[in-house]
């Protein structure tokens, strides 16, 4: 009965909102985000003036809203949903070309790479036979694709929580040192000295991590073998498909990160590598289809990356925010497993030499972003921002039927909160969201 009670004041209030006398202007600043749940609250003015004669040809002045620009659905699924928009046209450029990056990109070798954790004990699973059937898990029971303990220790005591910590909080190192290895084994094959290979080939990537159920990340990647100066030159006639995947297959079990670590007063010496499940899928022209040997087209991969990105930066086994006290983890609503990652992190994170696993033991120890990319792979995330911005700026003064270059804008805009007053306000930004988000699909269908 309260949870029914509960209800129908949120939408005694919700209904309260809809009718007050600020709504269509609230409405329209939050519609002017694509519906952000934690937008940020800005005063100021706006003034396009003529840059010849003087004259203020239009004026905004008030509170406006901008969007928060969170990558977590769970924080904001607009700026989420905005990401993963911004991930595929970022991906689908250095695979296909587009967005000022040439079309033959796609003639070149290009592999889809996951590299995955080692095991650090036994978890629950939903083993399958050969034929798909269903087989009991370790622990001897069958388990529902959407059971929360899927992926989580079967023997919480023998499961190793600080070596499995220990290798989030490298694994952006493993994946560099990786990286190193693969351009030396590319050079080894090809005859050249390593510290020439800048000179006769690049190597252009673009990886995104993701979480898997037992927390630890695997590590998504294109990985692309330019001409030196990058996407616009050829690959070497030495580089083709194959002799990338022996690299690749050499370098994933050969890339280590040593340590020497103070650990509670002792000196330890911890190797961190890679699992041994590698999987490599070549990556094909558009008019190639997916085949039964796991080929992939590029349209297809920039779909799978962008899904990983959001549900990287989505996942329910971590927190939204950091934590601060051990005492604070225990209240955290995530599962068991997950939480003694959290407390792992914050502990080793008393030791010097690991003092950022308390920053990031929300993340389970892992520090790096969830999506990076090679400094020639394609375009960036500021640069799309940047497209994005020029779009609407050309599009408000067509509007008002002035040349671009014949005005002058004066942004002035002061920081004065964030967020929505309450869970009403909330509900029905979250509605407007759902709204575009369901043009946009409803359009997309429609298109021949």
């Amino acid at each position: 009965m309260p949870h029914v009670s509960l209800n129908l004041d949120l939408a005694a209030r919700i209904q309260q909102r809809l009718t007050a006398p600020d709504y269509r202007r609230w409405r329209s600043r939050v519609e002017a985000t694509g519906g952000c749940l934690k937008p940020v609250h800005l005063s100021g003015f706006r003034k396009l003036i003529d840059r010849t004669t003087g004259t203020v040809l239009d004026r905004l002045a008030g509170t406006i809203y901008a969007p928060c620009g969170n990558r977590r659905a769970s924080v904001c699924p607009a700026c989420s949903d905005r990401y993963a928009g911004d991930a595929f046209q970022l991906i689908r450029a250095g695979v296909a070309g587009g967005k000022a990056i040439p079309a033959d990109v796609a003639d070149k070798p290009r592999l889809f790479v996951t590299l995955t954790a080692p095991s650090f004990g036994a978890v629950h699973t939903r083993p399958t036979t050969r034929h798909g059937k269903p087989r009991p898990c370790p622990c001897g029971r069958f388990h529902h694709d959407d059971d929360p303990g899927l992926g989580t220790a079967i023997a919480p005591d023998a499961y190793d929580y600080r070596g499995a910590v220990l290798w989030q909080g490298h694994a952006g190192e493993l994946w560099h040192r990786f990286t190193i290895r693969l351009r030396r084994e590319l050079a080894t094959a090809a005859g050249i000295r390593v510290k020439d290979f800048p000179q006769h080939a690049r190597l252009s990537y673009a990886k995104v991590a993701e979480y898997q159920r037992r927390g630890l990340v695997h590590f998504h990647a294109v990985i692309r073998l330019d001409g030196p100066e990058g996407p616009d030159d050829l690959a070497p006639n030495w580089g083709d498909t194959d002799s990338l995947e022996h690299a690749v297959r050499a370098a994933a079990q050969t890339a280590q990160v040593t340590k020497t670590l103070d650990l509670d007063g002792q000196t330890e010496e911890h190797t961190f590598t890679w699992g041994q499940q590698l999987d490599i899928r070549v990556i094909h022209r558009p008019e190639q289809v997916e085949d039964g040997h796991g080929n992939l087209t590029d349209q297809a991969l920039a779909g799978y990356i962008a899904k990983y990105a959001t549900k990287g930066t989505s996942t329910s086994e971590t927190p939204d925010r950091r934590v601060h006290s051990e005492r604070h983890i225990e209240h955290l609503k995530v599962h068991p497993h997950h939480k003694r990652m959290i407390r792992t992190a914050w502990q080793l994170g008393g030791n010097e030499d690991l003092a950022f696993l308390r920053r990031w033991a929300h993340m389970l120890g892992f520090r790096g972003h969830f999506l990076t990319k090679s400094q020639r792979y394609s375009l960036t995330f500021t640069q799309l921002r940047g497209v994005r911005r020029t779009f609407q700026h050309h599009a408000a003064l067509e509007a008002l039927g002035v040349e671009p270059g014949s005005v002058v804008v004066i942004n002035h805009w002061n920081y004065t909160g964030n967020g929505h007053a309450d869970d009403a306000e909330r509900e029905l930004a979250e509605a407007i969201y759902q709204r575009k988000r369901d043009n946009r699909v409803t359009k997309k269908e429609d298109q021949p």
